[in-house]
């Protein structure tokens, strides 16, 4: 399977508390999703080449929980966690998204898995947090090279076979 450089596109409402990303893979949206619910899977692609991630908590099903790690050089730099709202498999996630350093600012994410021609993806997570000052302190974090970086890493799985 030929990969295609993907650009990952991240949007901010400004009419409503949200971020927006897209992007497409080279993947079935069965592996894709895959790739967001196996937790060995999860931890080998989420977040910047800079960090290993750990996870410590993972019940991918509809009413489940998940936690995870961000290591640096052998040091915990952050840790995430929340709960799985709804997993329809190949189709939809619904989890809220929690960083352990602020835990008043809960996001709601989506992340739809679409069928494209060709064997291919898109894959749309919508977040909404509860103002625009957390979003704006989200979208300054340099989350968007975690989301780049990360999504880079899932490609390279994926043409795996993963």
């Amino acid at each position: 399977m030929t990969t295609t450089k993907h650009e990952t596109e991240i949007k901010a409402d400004e009419r409503v508390p949200t971020i927006e990303l897209v992007r497409e893979f080279d993947a079935r949206p069965e592996q894709v999703f895959r790739a967001h619910v196996d937790p060995e899977l999860y931890a080998r692609w989420i977040g910047p080449h800079s960090v290993t991630t750990r996870v410590t908590r993972w019940d991918a099903r509809t009413g489940g929980e998940w936690a995870f790690a961000n290591d640096r050089d052998g040091e915990e730099i952050a840790t995430f966690y929340g709960s799985f709202h709804e997993v329809r498999p190949n189709e939809r996630i619904v989890w809220t998204f929690t960083y352990e350093g602020q835990p008043d600012g809960v996001a709601l994410e989506t992340l739809t898995f679409e069928e494209l021609e060709g064997g291919r993806t898109r894959l749309r997570t919508l977040s909404v947090v509860e103002d625009f000052e957390t979003r704006d302190g989200i979208l300054s974090s340099g989350m968007d090279v975690g989301v780049r970086e990360g999504y880079e890493k899932l490609d390279e799985l994926l043409t795996k076979g993963a």
